[in-house]
């Protein structure tokens, strides 16, 4: 695109300007006008912007820009900062949830769908909220059993459970208050995403797009409960469907994608503009990944990998923008999407800006949903460009491996360049601050795929592309896989500059009006940059990796950043090796609370401890292993690892003692003893032959990292 430069429109200038303002003048004497009694309504989320004091939605504000206006805390004197409290979490899993602050009072959305509410100032646990989800709901999680945030409205929470409820809780007690099933529980549906709560409507979407499900947001009667309406985003079975939207887009997909789900879940993103009266949702990945499958013969299967427009109020369809036509390297456009107003040649523009998984930039107009630009942020194979005319992909024909039958070293991968991990956007800097992936992933389409109840369903072989027992490849891949704090120009559409980091799955970002930048990484420090140009001013030990995006508030004269602590989620499982890039990671969950001075202390730190290797004697044929490891691959690796090698969230089955049993581990895997801790039973889906042969296969790859040296 040609030239521009980055401007604020005179409003935004006005609205940061005054809140600005408003916080120093309120420095001294409390901030009680910026904390407000009693109900969160439209009013004052129309005001959230300016108000230091809470934290009213999953990204501060309706534009999801996480920027506060909060500034006593600032590049002179964040090397003050120090723990003013911290709460010990009961779920030693991913921690992905943003906190939301109302009347000096802070709300946590933990693993297992887990609500607890503290004291913004002391961190005394007010109530807590337990919705019983059932161990076994963790199979249908295609990555651990986290909750990323609530909504609030009126004196009422809600939560999104993992098992598909969506439930209402008051916000004073924690008494439920209406529960609501919003998925069929028969299928692999989930819920991990944050509500958006918009006059009234309480909106939910879903994930599964990994097990065949069909894709959709709902939105429910704030008070009751009771379905207002339904949004679909990939058709139905040809002739059932009334709506204009999915007749249209009907005509993109082929052969009976249906029987298999379709994909298109909303799992994370969504954006509001009150102004224009639109809500904004990112759509995901096909449903199985391997387009030949799905729709053999080709097409681009809308609404995958689409952001698109509706009506709050009624679920319209307005408009759509595609990121990826026809889908097939689960490059999801459900990542963080931000609103903006700038200023593009010469002209402001209300724009709408994302970067999604498949690796490009995109900033489109918001309220016609064409593109003003897109340029990849991340190392991009799959594609050369993004036609600034069509708005489509100049794609390598390469990429579809499914056409060519080669296997596809695809970069990004499925965590893809960006994943849900939230950005933020400064308007002081007029720049978006990415938490990047800098992975690859061997796309090898799998024969004869066909659909299973249990387990991922992608039509990708999993266990063709795992690492192998070699030391040289191994270094090779942990060479190649590394991660970045990325600030990005939105408008000059470059990179401005980065922070290296030795591997991927760092925390989401807030940017503040003092002028930092605070993002928690995988090797378990919590740090304050200059949102400048990058400089670190402060860090802190959390012990434990940090996923989740931090948020801030102020309480009285004091500031307070918080952030949700404990490693976890897809790249803590799946990935095997590479899972431990920035060293070993426990999960410490935990809640932490800092301000100026604070001088609290966290336990020391518990070392890890495996125990060694001591594999049983492989006695099955190798031919017998090898369809074990086929298997395993397709089944275990995504919450075991990447050749048995556990991301240390879930057991490493290579260090358990149950691998020198061949009876528990029928007994664990067949007949389900654990499902209550998430261990289901996979009875339905292998025989016991079946299962030994996976036995064998880890206890075949426990004897190669044996010799190989320490793992």
């Amino acid at each position: 695109m040609p030239s521009s430069r980055f401007a604020l429109s005179g409003k935004t200038t006005l609205s940061i300007g005054a809140a600005i303002a408003l916080a120093a003048a309120l420095s001294g004497c409390g901030t009680a006008s910026s904390t407000p009694k009693g109900a969160v309504d439209g009013a004052l989320l129309a005001r959230a912007g300016s108000d230091t004091g809470n934290w009213l939605t999953y990204g501060r504000t309706y534009d999801e820009q996480r920027f506060s206006p909060a500034s006593q805390i600032d590049t002179g004197n964040v090397a003050e900062l120090g723990l003013a409290w911290s709460a010990d979490m009961d779920t030693a899993r991913g921690q992905e949830g943003t906190p939301l602050v109302v009347d000096g009072k802070i709300y946590v959305s933990t693993a297992w769908s887990k609500v607890k509410a503290y004291d913004g100032v002391t961190g005394k646990l007010l109530w807590d909220y337990d919705p019983r989800v059932p161990g076994q709901a963790a199979v249908k999680a295609c990555c651990d059993v986290v909750n990323r945030g609530l909504g609030a409205w009126g004196n009422h929470l809600y939560v999104g459970t993992l098992d598909g409820r969506l439930i209402a809780l008051d916000r004073l007690t924690g008494k439920p208050l209406w529960s609501v099933v919003t998925v069929d529980q028969s299928k692999s549906y989930t819920i991990t995403g944050a509500p958006i709560v918009i006059n009234g409507l309480v909106i939910i979407g879903n994930g599964g797009a990994e097990f065949g499900v069909r894709g959709y947001i709902t939105a429910y009667d704030a008070e009751t409960g009771k379905q207002v309406w339904r949004f679909y985003t990939v058709p139905g079975k040809p002739g059932t469907d009334k709506e204009e939207y999915l007749r249209k887009a009907a005509s993109t997909w082929t052969g009976e994608w249906w029987k298999l789900g379709g994909g298109g879940t909303v799992w994370d993103a969504m954006a509001y503009d009150p102004e224009l009266d639109l809500l904004y949702i990112g759509v995901g990945n096909g449903s199985p990944w391997n387009q030949a499958y799905r729709s053999p013969q080709g097409g681009d299967n809308l609404y995958l990998s689409s952001i698109v427009a509706i009506r709050p109020k009624t679920g319209e369809y307005v408009w759509h923008y595609q990121t990826t036509p026809g889908e097939a390297w689960d490059y999801t456009a459900t990542q963080h999407i931000m609103l903006a107003d700038l200023v593009i040649d010469g002209k402001p523009r209300k724009v709408l800006m994302q970067a999604p998984k498949n690796g490009f930039f995109y900033v489109l107009d918001r309220v016609s949903g064409k593109l003003i630009s897109a340029k990849n942020y991340v190392p991009v194979n799959w594609a050369s460009a993004v036609d600034p005319q069509t708005g489509r992909p100049v794609e390598n024909p390469n990429a579809r491996y499914f056409k060519t039958g080669k296997p596809w070293i695809g970069v990004p991968g499925p965590t893809g360049g960006h994943s849900w991990q939230p950005m933020a956007f400064s308007p002081k800097e007029g720049l978006v601050y990415i938490p990047a992936n800098l992975a690859a992933f061997p796309y090898i389409p799998e024969a004869n795929w066909k659909p299973y109840s249990q387990g991922f369903n992608v039509g990708v072989d999993m266990a063709a592309g795992s690492m192998p027992a070699d030391v040289a490849a191994r270094k090779a891949a942990i060479a190649a896989t590394k991660g970045a704090l990325i600030a990005w120009d939105p408008v000059a559409q470059k990179e401005r500059w980065r922070i290296p980091f030795e591997g991927p799955w760092n925390g989401g970002v807030v940017a503040t009006a003092g002028g930092l930048l605070f993002q928690g990484n995988a090797a378990g420090k919590f740090v304050a940059y200059s949102a400048k140009d990058g400089t670190k001013l402060w860090s802190f030990d959390a012990q434990t990796g940090v996923v989740a995006a931090p948020i801030t508030y102020t309480i009285g004269k004091d500031q307070y950043v918080a952030v949700l602590a404990g490693w976890g989620g897809v790249w803590a499982l799946a990935p095997g090796i590479l899972s431990e890039l920035q060293g070993p990671v426990r999960n410490v969950s935990r809640l932490l609370v800092f301000k100026i001075g604070g001088t609290a202390k966290l336990p020391d730190p518990v070392p890890n401890a495996r125990l060694p290797l001591d594999p049983p004697a492989v006695t099955a044929s190798p031919e017998t292993v090898a369809a074990g490891g086929q298997l395993y691959g397709r089944f275990c690796g995504v919450c075991h690892g990447d050749a048995a090698i556990s991301g240390s969230i879930t057991p490493d089955l290579r260090h358990s003692t149950v691998l020198h049993s061949a009876e528990n581990w029928q007994t664990i895997v067949h007949d389900g003893a654990l499902k209550d801790n998430g261990m289901v039973a996979w009875s339905p889906v292998m025989t016991p032959a079946q299962i030994e042969s996976i036995r064998q296969y880890v206890a075949m790859r426990a004897a190669q990292d044996k010799k190989i040296g320490p793992q």
